[in-house]
């Protein structure tokens, strides 16, 4: 049974050690997962009621909705921007949580993971990624978790997946939801 992994990354920056980690998610992923990239989070414009309505919803909104409707389970990269979660992040989980009762995270699991520069890797922002996202309707896994401190040092001349550590850590991070989502996907 194949399970489908949507990843969303909360740094549109080139050079994003968020991303690269989740390029090492994609590699990674264990047999019967599929990790899918989500490329787009830069063109979604902020979530605005007024446009959330049936024929006025943006193209990049229905392309984001579409591709959540068909994940099995959601890993969410989430840098620390001022303390906090990024605004693209926050932005695509506020749209992925419309209509109210019915958003696409409906109850899939959901990891939050992510790199930072500072020394605690970004916890603040995934925390509040965590409950953001647990709000918006996601079965999030409060007990699958990783904080990569010093990102900038750390990948400036390994990507994460030629990182042995890391590679191992972000395995079992996308194996345990696999898991979750298997046992989802069967029910």
């Amino acid at each position: 049974m194949s399970v489908r992994i949507l990843a969303l990354v909360g740094s549109v920056r080139a050079g994003s050690t968020n991303r690269q980690l989740a390029e090492a998610a994609v590699k990674l992923a264990p047999e019967g997962a599929e990790v899918v990239l989500y490329e787009g989070l830069a063109q979604l414009p902020f979530y605005n009621e007024d446009v959330d309505v049936e024929g006025s919803v943006p193209a990049e909104a229905l392309r984001l909705r579409e591709a959540a409707q068909g994940a099995d389970a959601f890993l969410l990269f989430s840098p620390e921007y001022n303390g906090s979660i990024p605004a693209v992040l926050k932005n695509a989980i506020d749209w992925l949580s419309r209509p109210y009762g019915a958003g696409a995270f409906g109850g899939k699991p959901v990891a939050v993971v992510g790199t930072a520069l500072g020394q605690y890797g970004g916890v603040w922002a995934q925390d509040e990624a965590r409950k953001a996202v647990g709000i918006a309707g996601g079965k999030v896994l409060e007990d699958v978790k990783l904080s990569i401190p010093g990102s900038l040092n750390r990948f400036a001349e390994t990507h994460p997946v030629d990182d042995a550590e890391v590679a191992g850590q972000l395995t079992e991070v996308v194996t345990r939801l696999h898991g979750h989502a298997a046992q989802g996907v069967a029910a």
